[in-house]
């Protein structure tokens, strides 16, 4: 049997978090995933971030924050064509949709809003047409107490029902903001259970999936997108080699928007 690939793709760095990139990779890498997508808000002043070092892969990605559809799908466009990975910050029903009827969007993420799960059977159909992947972000899952933590595995009990109904793409995230937030391939599969994941679609949801994502944005090697330049940005093995006794020697803490 073929060891599966783990990928996290949706991942926050300096100045969204609290660490560089770097540092980030460092910790994953460690954890044995083979790559991680940074994803820093749009609406934070960051430029997109990707390399490679020793086998691992830091993705360019954006994370798109918009309350306006219209404006949404102009953010879409700017940014698509520069990142590996375009995830919509959704927990709004108008965004929601506009995510999943749009076939540059890879991942809609947060999809819960304050009243339900964010998902039906409805933009269930837009986004296995479009092939947009819905988040299962387990950040929520740790963090969340008593009612709120509830309120998260029910719904995504039901989203996890409504996906698989529609053949939509899953996906498992950490939302990490910090190193200390990220969590290993094998526990995020054994949670996943928690909310109705079985272990073959958890396990496609941090590897199969993800790496769907970068091959279809990727189409094949040389390939550059219409009009851009790539550029790819390899770090020295030296600087970026695996040490969990050093990994805390980080930049000053960063303020942080999740």
């Amino acid at each position: 049997m073929v060891k599966p690939k783990f990928y996290d793709m949706n991942v926050h760095s300096i100045p969204d978090g609290k660490n560089t990139p770097q540092q980030t990779s460092i910790l994953a890498k460690h954890f044995g995933y083979a790559g991680i997508a940074i994803t820093n808000h749009s609406n934070i002043e960051s430029k997109p971030t990707g390399f490679k070092s020793n086998g691992f892969e830091v993705f360019k990605g954006i994370e798109v924050v918009s309350n306006n559809p219209s404006k949404l799908h102009g953010l879409i466009g700017k940014y698509r064509r520069n990142v590996d990975v375009l995830v919509i910050h959704g927990g709004n029903e108008n965004i929601n949709r506009a995510a999943v009827e749009n076939r540059n969007v890879d991942i809609l993420a947060h999809p819960c809003t304050p009243k339900d799960s964010g998902l039906n059977h409805i933009l269930a159909k837009s986004a296995s047409e479009n092939n947009v992947a819905i988040e299962f972000n387990l950040d929520s899952v740790f963090k969340g107490r008593g009612g709120r933590r509830v309120h998260t595995l029910s719904y995504f009990r039901k989203n996890v029902e409504i996906a698989r109904k529609f053949d939509v793409p899953m996906i498992l995230t950490s939302n990490a903001a910090s190193y200390f937030d990220l969590r290993a391939p094998w526990e995020m599969i054994a949670l996943a259970g928690l909310f109705g994941m079985e272990k073959d679609e958890a396990i496609s949801a941090i590897s199969t999936v993800p790496a769907g994502i970068i091959a279809r944005n990727r189409p094949g090697p040389g390939f550059i997108r219409e009009g851009v330049e790539e550029i790819i940005e390899e770090v020295n093995s030296k600087d970026s080699s695996i040490d969990i006794d050093n990994i805390d020697s980080e930049p000053e803490e960063a303020g942080v928007s999740n």
